[in-house]
């Protein structure tokens, strides 16, 4: 009696910008019994890991960052607060302002000045990250800088939600 045995590879990869990419390929096959399937499926791996590997080395469209919203300029007039992303201009010329969140901003800069960094390391580490300075840096950027930081200096002992204890620091 003959056995069809199926196999499917795929492979995703990232890509700047926050893009990525993927291709998978799938293969249906009849055996002459359940004896060859080892064989058989060892083969069926290498050949759709050979043609994924091999198509995806080909990139194709890659949406620009400007066009997708990510780095987008901010256009404010006075002390106003953006309702797209959450982010308040310090004052009316807007030259205090940050392209991550609030939350972020205040994050970095407390980390800064809790353990007394020195700020012009700290904006050589995200120009040697991200190839931006620290008030260019988007949500993801910042975030990654945030961690960054946080291994630098050591994670604070966090509360727990419900009873106020400290929780162990995670690694």
């Amino acid at each position: 009696m003959a056995v069809v045995l199926s196999m499917t590879y795929a492979k995703k990869l990232g890509l700047p910008n926050y893009s990525s990419h993927s291709c998978s390929v799938s293969l249906t096959v009849e055996i002459p019994d359940v004896s060859a399937v080892a064989q058989e499926s060892s083969k069926l791996y290498t050949l759709l890991q050979a043609a994924v590997d091999t198509q995806i080395q080909t990139v194709g469209f890659m949406p620009d960052a400007t066009t997708y919203g990510m780095n987008r300029p901010r256009q404010l007039s006075g002390p106003t607060r953006n309702g797209a992303n959450g982010h308040t201009a310090a004052n009316g010329n807007g030259s205090d302002q940050w392209s991550c969140t609030d939350g972020q901003r205040g994050l970095i800069l407390r980390i800064i000045n809790e353990n007394k960094l020195d700020k012009i390391e700290v904006e050589a580490m995200a120009q040697q990250l991200f190839g931006a300075g620290v008030k260019q840096l988007d949500k993801m950027q910042a975030s990654q800088l945030i961690e960054e930081l946080f291994e630098k200096v050591g994670r604070p002992q966090q509360r727990s939600r419900w009873r106020g204890q400290p929780q162990q620091a995670r690694p």
